[in-house]
């Protein structure tokens, strides 16, 4: 069987119709979530973050202020996203530290402002809805890991939402809010940085 030709217009026949197949296909879809991308003015990827955004309590004595945030290139179908916020070094027996969640962020938000995790949520986008984090309360909770650790690595990621809003129970637990968002999920946009003491 013949997979490839060559005639005046180019190339034809079966490559040129898996090429056709690739270019409109979900493949398509992955390859430009690739330009997916989040970032933070205060926070550098892979640097130390910084004692302003550090937990207040368990010992520390940051001033526990979120930071800002900003994303582009976010899938075209995309209803909402969800911001997730991790320390996986946290030692708690393999489940790590959630520190802050926030999900049904409108689709047509690019940052989120400094500050913005409050308790209250009054500096997030309208709708958006914060989640209770590990500390017991929602908002962001700065990292505070533990005297003589080595420094823990805190992942930010947001993903970008095929629904416009989540269904989850009034107090879900951080685990369920991880589930459901990456069983809606797109694609999604990270970066670490780290902190000790």
């Amino acid at each position: 069987m013949t997979l490839l030709t060559r005639g005046p217009s180019g190339i034809k026949g079966t490559a040129a119709a898996l090429l056709a197949v690739v270019a409109t296909s979900s493949w398509g879809a992955v390859v430009r979530s690739g330009e997916f991308s989040l970032s933070s003015p205060q926070i550098q990827a892979n640097g130390s973050i910084a004692a302003r955004h550090v937990f207040n309590g368990f010992g520390c004595t940051g001033e526990n202020i979120s930071p800002a945030l900003s994303w582009s290139g976010a899938p075209p179908q995309t209803q909402s996203f969800a911001l997730l916020v991790h320390d996986s070094d946290a030692p708690t027996g393999g489940s790590g530290w959630w520190h802050w969640l926030v999900v049904d962020i409108p689709a047509g938000s690019s940052q989120l402002k400094a500050g913005a995790g409050t308790a209250d949520g009054k500096g997030l986008p309208a709708a958006a809805r914060q989640i209770r984090g590990d500390y017991g309360s929602p908002g962001w909770g700065g990292p505070c890991p533990p005297l003589g650790n080595a420094p823990h690595r805190y992942t930010f990621t947001l993903h970008a939402l095929k629904v416009k809003t989540l269904e989850l129970p009034p107090d879900p637990s951080a685990a369920l809010v991880g589930f459901v968002v990456n069983s809606q999920s797109l694609g999604k946009a990270s970066f670490s940085a780290l902190y000790g003491r």
